[in-house]
């Protein structure tokens, strides 16, 4: 009797601690449980923001910190979004992984919204959409950019990107010239070794400011935007389930645009008008 009574203490004691243990587990798990919901339906409290740092003026490193335009709308967004954000310095080729890897939480880094890079993560609403132009040489000055002003004619561009797969599809009756860098391309016209020059309008204006070979030269006109070509502009990156998140941002934008701050940011990095 007495063993039996004993085996019956265990057994309830057993089970005692197992419903204990079950309890604590439920009370622990469920409050992550209620976080994550809330961040699902948009709960941010914090969120991490990560940019190359490499491409002035959209962003670039002052004094070891991340500064340019897209730091400078970042923390406006942040402001509006009530989020307390911090920035990230991390090379181009780690964007995206450490995105899906969880070391950060958007992109702000010049990144263009292309087929390539949708099929990886999510993109908020572009918020630039930086023209293409053409520059010429002052003399003779040539007004007519399209692909019948610029038949027979020499035309530099950066090689490999997506200003020459352009030329090579709609300027098919001029001479298109690959340079290794826009920089050599626009040297040569100065020296007049070509008619015509087409790149980033950010990066020839740069140039044009800056170096006194670029005197030679005058902007042309801007080029029509191709999405097939030029993508859809820069936008935020974003992993693809963070849906409320993307919805945040996209709101912040808007107002940011709607109230002109978007505009004063842009004229402190940008000597023209951006979409």
């Amino acid at each position: 009797m007495s063993l039996s009574v004993h085996k019956g203490g265990v057994r309830t004691a057993w089970l005692l601690a197992l419903c204990f243990a079950a309890c604590l587990i439920v009370n622990l798990v469920w409050p992550l449980g209620c976080l994550a919901a809330d961040a699902s339906r948009g709960g941010w409290r914090t969120v991490r923001i990560a940019s190359e740092g490499a491409r002035p003026p959209y962003n670039y490193l002052e004094n070891n910190e991340l500064a340019g335009f897209e730091i400078d709308l970042a923390r406006d967004l942040c402001a509006r979004m009530k989020v307390s954000c911090s920035f990230i310095a991390q090379d181009w080729d780690g964007l995206i992984p450490g995105l899906l890897e969880d070391r950060y939480d958007a992109i702000m880094a010049a990144m263009e919204i292309t087929g390539e890079a949708r099929n990886e993560i999510a993109f908020t609403k572009p918020y630039i959409r930086m023209p293409s132009v053409f520059i010429t040489s002052k003399e003779p000055a040539i007004l007519d950019t399209s692909p019948a002003g610029l038949a027979g004619k020499a035309i530099g561009v950066e090689s490999g990107g997506t200003h020459q797969a352009y030329l090579e599809d709609r300027y098919k009756q001029s001479e298109i010239r690959p340079y290794a860098t826009l920089e050599e391309a626009i040297l040569d016209l100065a020296e007049g070794r070509l008619d015509a020059v087409i790149g980033d309008k950010d990066v020839i204006a740069e140039f044009m400011k800056t170096r006194k070979e670029a005197q030679c030269c005058v902007p042309a006109g801007d080029v029509p935007r191709d999405p097939a070509y030029f993508g859809d502009g820069i936008g935020v990156g974003l992993r693809k389930e963070d849906v409320a998140l993307k919805a945040m941002f996209e709101k912040a934008l808007d107002s940011c645009v709607a109230d002109g701050t978007f505009a004063k940011i842009t004229a402190k990095y940008f000597a023209f008008k951006i979409d």
